[in-house]
Order: C-alpha cells, then sequence, then structure tokens
C-alpha cells in the first residue's frame, strides 16, 4: 500500500543556526578566535576598554533579543496593565 505524505505531515524544518554545519563553524570561528587573541595578547592589552566599549551595542542588540521587546505584555494583562 502506498502512502503518500502532504507537506502538513513532515515537522518544521529547524533554523539555519541550528543546522550541524553552522555550529561546526561557530565553534571552528571560537577555537581560531581564541588562538589569534592568545597570540596578539600583549597588542590588545592596551586597547581592553575600547573592546568593552565596542562589545556594549553587541550585547544590546544580542541580549534582549533585539528591538520590540521592550513593551510585551505577558498573557492576562490587559492594555492598561490591570488585571482580569
Amino acid at each position: 500500500m502506498n502512502s503518500t505524505h502532504s507537506p502538513q505531515d513532515h515537522a518544521p524544518d529547524s533554523p539555519w543556526y541550528r543546522s550541524k554545519g553552522t555550529i561546526a563553524g561557530v565553534m571552528l570561528a571560537i577555537i581560531a578566535l581564541f588562538f589569534l587573541i592568545r597570540e596578539h595578547w600583549t597588542h590588545l592589552a592596551g586597547m581592553w576598554v575600547y573592546l568593552l566599549l565596542l562589545l556594549c551595542p553587541l550585547m544590546h542588540l544580542f541580549g534582549h533579543g533585539g528591538h520590540g521587546g521592550h513593551g510585551v505584555h505577558r498573557e492576562g494583562n490587559s492594555a492598561n496593565g490591570k488585571r482580569n
């Protein structure tokens, strides 16, 4: 007996950043960055303040999922902030 599968029968594809190739690439990039920093630490040590300041915008963007998440209301709360 032949069974036909519709696209609704399959689970949705996982996001691109969860693929094995992406995870392996990120791990290799982290290892390479570690060795790059280790070799050039004497040059970077005098610039750590600037690197910290450069890190602040990145933490802002990736720390809370980007913009648009500041005014999200929880379920059960109405628009004026009172509980039902």
